[in-house]
């Protein structure tokens, strides 16, 4: 069989929809939630949000992967788990397999999130600026670089860790990088509350990022 044959076979069988495993797309390992937790920014800590993130994941087929919301905490005296230290080592692919970043450091210096790329566990987009209502303040309580905030004088950037729906602020960002000036996607602004009805008087749902950490 000569070379030119094997480039005609391998071209019908592309063209009769034969995809080899290497081509297929990698594995989701970035979404924003489709919805919050019912209670503003309580999310039940960082357990509640991680089961969250994997409750999501699993209801769209994705399975088998360890699911960590990237969200900080914050505690007296000392520094708080950092967001960026519970999520793994990359890469992250969104669930229409594009790479939003292939490590650590490409995710907090040049990420791939914009309104387009940000998306939910089911491959759709969420409400940004210039949709009603806009849901683009995203939850994290994390500084740009994705550390924790220290030490906690600086004000409650965690609605209590994550654990109140009342009083206390939680610094969210930006998933379609647009808003005033604000365009970082992890670290923008506090809200102005933890109720939900607070999170959507600055442009927010309760939502959260999650990775797969595995």
């Amino acid at each position: 069989m000569t070379f030119k044959s094997i480039l005609i076979i391998a071209a019908m069988a592309t063209s009769a929809g034969t995809v080899s495993a290497s081509a297929a797309d990698p594995a989701m390992g970035f979404f924003v939630t489709s919805k919050g937790m019912g209670k503003g920014a309580d999310l039940g800590g960082l357990e509640g949000a991680d089961a969250h993130c994997t409750a999501l994941a699993e209801a769209v087929g994705t399975t088998g992967r360890t699911w960590k919301a990237y969200l900080s905490t914050q505690e007296e005296g000392k520094r708080g788990v950092s967001a960026r230290k519970r999520i793994g080592a990359g890469p992250w692919y969104n669930a229409l397999g594009e790479l939003i970043a292939a490590n650590e450091d490409e995710l907090h210096l040049n990420p791939n999130i914009t309104g387009r790329t940000a998306i939910t566990e089911y491959g759709t987009r969420v409400n940004g600026v210039g949709d009603s209502p806009n849901k683009h303040d995203i939850l994290t309580g994390s500084m740009a670089d994705g550390m924790a905030y220290f030490p906690w004088e600086e004000g409650d950037k965690t609605c209590s860790n994550w654990t109140s729906s009342g009083e206390g602020s939680a610094q969210v960002g930006h998933h379609d990088r647009h808003g005033g000036g604000n365009l970082s996607w992890n670290s923008a602004h506090g809200s102005r509350g933890c109720s939900i009805e607070a999170l959507q008087g600055s442009g927010g749902a309760g939502l959260f990022y999650c990775f797969a950490a595995d």
